[in-house]
């Protein structure tokens, strides 16, 4: 089943949703970072949380970069969502391993490490983007994104992230939800939300039958009358080119530039997010030096 991502409104309570379904995606992201399984479930957990805000967004040239940065061997993630869901990512060291903590069970929590801190940076294409900061509560990075929508805010919010690596390493389900309470939500709503949550379990477990985001979001929701406001595919999908990286080459200004031709005769660029080089000869940073 083709990964997707949706949004959805409870017709007859304060809530509202949205749900992923990832599999593709984040094993797209393993396959280019060459992530081992714990930093594969790390990352793919940030990426599907980062494309769930992302969607979220109203302005359609809009993007949300979510930074988690613990204490753990899994240094810094980093994931950019366009205002679709369509996402990218890297982990600063993808070759992270650890021991199980249970049957089955990646020990994403040691390897991300407290204490440690979550930032959403949110560019709305206004003067000055949103960044709000918490510090991480677990490194599950679930329960660290809904403390995120708890104190940064102010959003009630019940969030649940899964990636099950195979035994090949290879990405095998992958999926989660946002759920959100509106202004006027009562003790009811909360109660019916947790029989949801806890009557579904694992996200994992849901999905490895193939089963859908909005199937997910539906089970979660039972006890509500739910409506559809979009659903659409997402895909792990990286902006770089090679106008943008010659756009930061001649950044660095003249100086720099010629130090970079007179110490290394040429200049390759790798992006973070897709693994791509971007190779420039001595001729190229030349030509580049002489238009500034």
């Amino acid at each position: 089943m083709a990964d997707s991502i949706l949004r959805v409104l409870a017709k007859n309570a304060p809530v509202k949703a949205s749900a992923i379904t990832a599999r593709d995606l984040v094993e797209r992201a393993r396959q280019i970072h060459k992530t081992l399984p714990t930093a594969t479930a790390a990352l793919g957990r940030t990426l599907m949380a980062c494309s769930m805000m992302g969607n979220q967004l109203k302005e359609p040239e809009g993007s949300v970069t979510l930074q988690i940065k613990g204490s753990g061997p899994l240094g810094r993630m980093t994931a950019v969502s366009d205002s679709a869901g369509n996402v990218r990512g890297y982990a600063q060291n993808p070759m992270t391993d650890l021991p199980l903590k249970g049957p089955a069970k990646l020990d994403v929590g040691s390897a991300v490490g407290v204490p440690g801190s979550l930032t959403v940076l949110k560019d709305l294409c206004l003067k000055e983007p949103y960044v709000g900061t918490v510090p991480l509560l677990s490194g599950e990075i679930a329960e660290d994104v809904t403390r995120y929508f708890a104190e940064s805010e102010q959003v009630p919010t019940a969030c649940a992230l899964g990636v099950l690596v195979d035994v090949d390493q290879s990405v095998l389900c992958a999926g989660g939800y946002l759920i959100q309470l509106l202004p006027g939500a009562d003790g009811g709503v909360i109660s019916a939300i947790e029989r949801g949550v806890e009557r579904v379990g694992p996200v994992t477990e849901f999905l490895r039958d193939g089963r859908s985001a909005l199937a997910l979001v539906e089970d979660v929701l039972g006890e509500f009358e739910l409506e559809v406001l979009e659903e659409a595919p997402v895909e792990y999908r990286c902006y770089c080119s090679r106008d943008r990286v010659t756009r930061a080459l001649i950044s660095m200004g003249r100086e720099e530039l010629r130090s970079l031709i007179d110490e290394q005769g040429g200049a390759e660029l790798t992006c973070q997010f897709c693994d791509r080089v971007y190779g420039y000869s001595k001729e190229d940073l030349e030509a580049l030096l002489a238009s500034l």
